[in-house]
C-alpha cells in the first residue's frame, strides 16, 4: 500500500501543479481552482519527498533528515499556504495589494510561512535532484530535469506567463513519471532484510 501510494504521488504531485497553471486570474494569482490544486498537489509532494529522502538516509543522513524536513516545511508553507492565500483572495474578492498590506503589517507571520517557506520548495527540488544523481539513485537525464524544474520554479510562479510555467512543470513531471515506472537504486544496503515494497520506493 505505501509503495502505490508513493507511486501515485510521483504522478499526481508533479500534474496537479501542472494543471494550477491553468486556473490564473488576469492578475497574476491562482483562481479558487487553481489554488486548490497546489494544495492537495502540496500534500502529495510530502509523500514523494519522504519517499525520495529515505533512499538517501544511508548514504546522506544529514542530509537526509535535514532536507527531508526543509522539503516537507516548503510544501507546507510555500506549497499549503500559497494555495490558501490565492483561494481565500479569490473566493472573498481580496485584492493582491491588499494582501500584500495586510502581510506587511504581520512580518513574522509572512516571513516564517511564505518569504521563507516559499523558496524552499523548489530549493529543496533543485538540491534533491543532484543528490539523487550523485548517489545514483536516478539516471543523470532524469536529475537535470528534475532539478532544473526546481531552480526555474520561481522564475514562473513570478512572470506569470503560461507557457513558461507549463514547460518548467513538465521538468519535474518527467522525471517523475520515469522513477513511477523504472524506481530508483536504493542505498539502504545497510538493512539486509530491507522490504523493498514495504518501501514504497523501489521496484
Amino acid at each position: 500500500m505505501e509503495k502505490k501510494l508513493f507511486n501515485l504521488s510521483l504522478i499526481l504531485a508533479p500534474l496537479f501543479y501542472t494543471l494550477s497553471g491553468f486556473f490564473w486570474l488576469a492578475n497574476g494569482r491562482y483562481n479558487v481552482t487553481g489554488g486548490t490544486l497546489i494544495i492537495v498537489g502540496s500534500v502529495f509532494w510530502i509523500v514523494v519527498f519522504n519517499g525520495l529522502f529515505d533512499v538517501l538516509k544511508v548514504k546522506t543522513p544529514v542530509y537526509s533528515t535535514i532536507g527531508r524536513f526543509l522539503a516537507i516545511y516548503g510544501c507546507a508553507c510555500g506549497g499549503v499556504a500559497f494555495g490558501l492565500q490565492d483561494a481565500f483572495a479569490d473566493i472573498f474578492g481580496i485584492s493582491h495589494k491588499t494582501m500584500l498590506d495586510g502581510l506587511g503589517s504581520h512580518a513574522i507571520f509572512a516571513n516564517l510561512v511564505f518569504w521563507i517557506g516559499g523558496p524552499l520548495f523548489p530549493i529543496s527540488v533543485f538540491v534533491l535532484g543532484i543528490v539523487l544523481v550523485r548517489t545514483k539513485a536516478i539516471t543523470l537525464w532524469a536529475g537535470v530535469l528534475f532539478s532544473l524544474g526546481g531552480i526555474l520554479f520561481p522564475v514562473s510562479r513570478i512572470l506569470r506567463i503560461e507557457t513558461i510555467a507549463h514547460i518548467v512543470d513538465m521538468l519535474m513531471l518527467i522525471p517523475m513519471v520515469y522513477i513511477t515506472f523504472c524506481g530508483v537504486s536504493n542505498s539502504n544496503k545497510r538493512k539486509p532484510n530491507y522490504d523493498q515494497a514495504n518501501s514504497g520506493i523501489s521496484k
